[in-house]
Formats: C-alpha cells, structure tokens, sequence
C-alpha cells in the first residue's frame, strides 16, 4: 500500500508540473536578453540554454550559439536540432535573425556566455571556421549524443579562449570529447 501511494504521489506531482506539450502553439517570441543589432554595433557572441521540450526540460537543457559581426544587421544562429534529422535534413543548421533569444518552445533561454566587442571579433571567424569542422552535422541521438548540447562544447573545445563553461544539464556535452 505505501509503494502504491509513494507511486500515486509521483504521478501527481510529475503530472502538476508545467510543460509544453504542444510545440505547435508554444511560445518562440524574443526573451529580450540580446543585445539588440541596432543598438549594440559591436561584436557579439552569445551562448544560450533553455529547458529542453516537453518532459525532457525536468532534467536537460538545449543550448545554441548566436554570433554578430561588428555592425552587423544580424545574428547567424548555430544550433543542432533532432528533429531535422528524421526529416532527412542535417542536425545542424544557421539562419539570420535579430532576435537570437528565441523561447526554446515555451521555456525562456538564459545566456550561458556573452562576449562583445574586440574580443567577441577576434573569435568570430574562429567559430565560424569550427562550425564548418563540426564532425556530427548530420547525425542526432538524444544521449549520450551528439546532441544540441554536444554542438556548443565542441565549438567550445575548439575555440579555447571563448572558456565555454557548459550547464550541469547540457545532457550530451561531453560526448565532445569523442572527437
């Protein structure tokens, strides 16, 4: 009887707690963390986590990496999503936006690092350059990876001086070490 209420509890309570199932309707807009193109003309590089989809964002999150060249009207957005494998496209893929600080599906991301100005120009080409070399472009596996959050250690490990220090729950960052 104890194992059964222990067992009912768990169900309520993982059941209370909020999580966007419907991708379709949850929210993409702007966090307003980014420095905004049109005011900020320097060099930016940001790293980003928000609580993974669904039931995954109890224990993960999903990290991306946004860079904006000095007087640049935009931001390129570098990230690994699972989702474009199954679809037959590669994991890893870059827009253009002005708002790198998307919602990821309903949870709100947090910088994980910002870097602007000299510096932030000086590694630019050198993620760039490492984004080119990312050797699991075409492939996603939830864990223990390559996965969304491999993506931005790997940059990381290739670009030293950014000294990337990934979330406790980037869940896949160390599968970069593989490399």
């Amino acid at each position: 009887m104890t194992r059964f209420l222990g067992l009912l509890f768990i169900t309520l309570f993982l059941s209370a707690c909020s999580s966007n199932d419907n991708w379709r309707t949850a929210s993409r807009e702007p966090a307003g963390i980014a420095p905004s193109p049109e005011t900020e003309k320097e060099a930016v590089i940001e790293f980003y986590a928000a609580d993974a989809f669904s039931w995954r964002g109890w224990f993960a999150v999903h990290t991306w990496v946004a860079v904006k060249a000095k007087n640049a009207a935009e931001y390129t957005v570098y990230e690994v999503v699972g989702w474009r494998v199954e679809r037959g496209l590669p994991a890893l893929y870059e827009y253009q936006t002005a708002t790198p600080d998307r919602y990821w599906f309903g949870a709100k991301p947090e910088k994980v690092l910002s870097i602007t100005g000299e510096k932030a120009q000086t590694l630019i080409p050198k993620i760039e350059d490492a984004v080119k070399r990312y050797p699991w472009a075409n492939e996603y596996t939830v864990f223990p990876g390559p996965n969304s959050n491999t993506f931005p250690a790997w940059i990381g490990l290739q670009v030293p001086e950014l000294d990337l220090d990934m979330p406790f729950s980037a869940i896949g960052s160390g599968y970069a070490d593989n490399e």
